[in-house]
């Protein structure tokens, strides 16, 4: 195979036609016939089926089509890089931070090295849920990400362990305060505002009370930042959140926070990439600043840390 076949074998799947591929790769179509024909001689197998409407693919040109889109795609970066490494990184990096954690606190401090180091590096930050970024990731359109979890294996990412943040119960002032731990069990005593259950939060308070035997009284689920202060400003009733978001709630709101022991909660954050596409160089050079920001953190991990595989997050 070749990487000109490769691409004009991509462009008819993607049209779904050979006309309209000759005409877009500004080839005669006999031409391209024959480069799909000598395609399949080299596979030894039939990669397209035609129909009154076109082209579709057959079993196995559909795995030829993923692999031949990864193989593109890291043709083009390897040229990109061999500018770029000319002439100083450059280029585009995307970078997912889940919002709600410790993530969020990253962008700021990230923005100020990178201009600092690579003026060069345009990046693209995202602030999302953890399953939307982690399917960015597996999908190639998005490079990095840092989130919660990692417990669960899934094919298609590679994770960093970071750091484990506690969770704590947090109300309002009309509520009594609890001392500086409560146990899980005192959950069934307030009135909850968490998120929805895929929420990765939300899965390990679940976990818990099931395991623990507590009915927790979740009165209303709620995704937005915004809406969980207010809700503690009004004095609702209280809600779980890990260290950082607490501590935001607390000073925002002038709630209490009291940390869950009893057993202990603990949320893993973890710096994602994909499993099987390899970082680009200026990407690379994010991904050893995120490291570095997260070093500084207390409680942190090794940074050298072997990458394990990562699982989808909420």
């Amino acid at each position: 195979m070749n990487l000109r076949r490769l691409k004009y074998f991509v462009k008819i799947v993607d049209v779904g036609s050979l006309t309209q591929a000759a005409d877009l790769l500004h080839i005669a179509q006999p031409a391209l016939s024959q480069q799909l024909a000598t395609l399949e001689g080299e596979v030894g197998q039939q990669l397209l089926l035609r129909t009154k409407r076109g082209v579709t693919p057959t079993e196995a040109g559909k795995v030829l089509y993923r692999h031949a889109q990864s193989i593109l795609r890291q043709c083009d970066q390897a040229v990109v890089d061999m500018h770029a490494a000319s002439r100083g990184l450059s280029g585009s990096v995307s970078v997912g931070l889940a919002p709600g954690t410790l993530a969020a606190t990253l962008a700021l401090p990230l923005l100020r090295i990178l201009r600092a180091r690579h003026p060069g590096i345009v990046p693209y930050l995202n602030e999302n849920y953890g399953t939307t970024l982690s399917e960015l990731i597996m999908s190639g359109r998005m490079d990095l990400a840092v989130l919660y979890g990692g417990r669960t294996a899934v094919h298609g990412l590679l994770f960093v362990p970071l750091l484990r943040e506690p969770l704590y119960l947090v109300g309002p002032e009309s509520l009594s305060a609890p001392e500086e731990t409560v146990p899980l069990a005192a959950l069934a005593d307030y009135e909850l505002y968490l998120p929805r259950g895929y929420n990765y939060v939300r899965k390990l308070v679940d976990e818990a009370c099931t395991v623990g035997g507590v009915a927790a009284r979740v009165v209303a689920e709620i995704e937005s930042a915004k809406t969980l202060a207010a809700v503690m400003r009004e004095g609702l009733g209280a809600t779980i959140a890990p260290a950082s978001l607490a501590r935001e709630l607390v000073v925002e709101c002038d709630a209490w926070q009291s940390r869950i022991v009893e057993p202990a909660i603990e949320a893993p954050l973890a710096l994602c990439q994909s499993d099987h596409l390899p970082l680009s160089e200026p990407a690379q050079a994010v991904k050893e600043i995120l490291l570095e920001l997260v070093a500084e953190i207390p409680g942190s991990f090794p940074k050298a840390k072997a990458p394990a595989k990562a699982a989808t997050v909420p």
